[in-house]
């Protein structure tokens, strides 16, 4: 009985998630296409951006599969695709635990130990935080400098910070003292240096693959605007990290579109670059759906390791 409830209670959260990305995706479709501005469509680019998105996704999830391996969890990587895609959509949720939550959910009914399911997305998300402000301070210093002089050294000095704070996930002392402020038991210390290396390694890459989605995705619907591909990845970089530390807003709405708009309105100019940013968020919604509806109509298999 005691299964059968969790069985509904999971069903049930998935139609809300699937009611919230619907909703996201009428609203903000709506909102495009009522900017006042000339619209081009290239297919090309556009299609180059999905693909990109995607293969960013495909690199992350490998990462996560080399965290848990440093813990002595393992994961097919169909399986870890499956999880990592499936809990992605709980950022539509409001509220930010529902996407970490379901990982390590998921992860431990497939076998995963709970303590490793939970470090392992917990530290996902650090790094996502951590390696995205590097990214738009790295590459927005440089672009905004040119008009604000003197700000270069605030983002180099930022970029600093967050990386000293990522460097202390590899050691013991720093990595079980933020675990344990977040409620999280881990057995062991760390996943290892190089599992944590791989894992800011492709954050940092995948920030920089989706900053060029952006830019394709404004080669293939602006392209007269002049948004260059260092502008293009620190603004995607900032508002993604600006949406994902905010946390009463679901999936970031309404705060990753805002400082899209103001970093793209120099460029673009502001009816552009708020049809841009709301493009961007319908761009991302239909990747994250297209990756996850393959693995909304396939039971998963029993738990096998590699």
């Amino acid at each position: 009985m005691r299964d059968r409830l969790i069985r509904i209670a999971r069903a049930l959260l998935a139609i809300v998630i699937l009611a919230f990305v619907v909703r996201a995706v009428a609203r903000n479709w709506d909102a495009l296409r009522a900017q006042p501005i000339r619209w081009e469509f290239h297919p090309l680019p556009a299609l180059g951006a999905v693909v990109l998105v995607w293969g960013m996704y495909a690199l992350l999830v490998e990462a996560w599969r080399r965290m848990l391996a440093g813990w002595g969890e393992h994961l097919a990587y169909p399986t870890a695709a499956r999880i990592w895609v499936l809990s992605s959509l709980g950022k539509y949720v409001p509220g930010k635990v529902w996407a970490i939550a379901g990982m390590a959910l998921m992860a431990r009914d497939a076998g995963v130990s709970g303590w490793a399911a939970t470090a392992s997305a917990v530290i996902l998300q650090v790094m996502a935080v951590g390696t995205g402000a590097i990214v738009a301070m790295g590459f927005g210093g440089a672009a905004m400098a040119a008009t604000h002089p003197g700000v270069l050294r605030y983002f180099i000095a930022g970029a600093a910070v967050a990386a000293v704070a990522l460097a202390g996930l590899c050691f013991p002392a720093p990595l079980r003292r933020l675990l344990g402020l977040l409620g999280v038991r881990a057995g062991a210390a760390t996943p290892g240096v190089a599992p944590v290396l791989l894992g800011v390694l492709a954050n940092l890459t995948a920030w920089l693959g989706y900053g060029v989605s952006l830019w394709l995705l404004a080669r293939a619907t602006v392209p007269d605007g002049n948004l260059g591909v260092p502008l293009a990845v620190a603004s995607f970089a900032a508002s993604y990290v600006a949406g994902l530390v905010a946390l009463i807003f679901p999936g970031g709405l309404v705060v990753r579109e805002g400082v899209l708009v103001a970093m793209l309105q120099g460029p673009l100019g502001l009816g552009p670059a708020t049809a841009l940013a709301i493009g961007s968020r319908v761009l991302l919604t239909i990747t994250e759906l297209g990756a996850a509806v393959p693995f909304l109509f396939l039971r998963p298999g029993k738990p096998r390791a590699v």
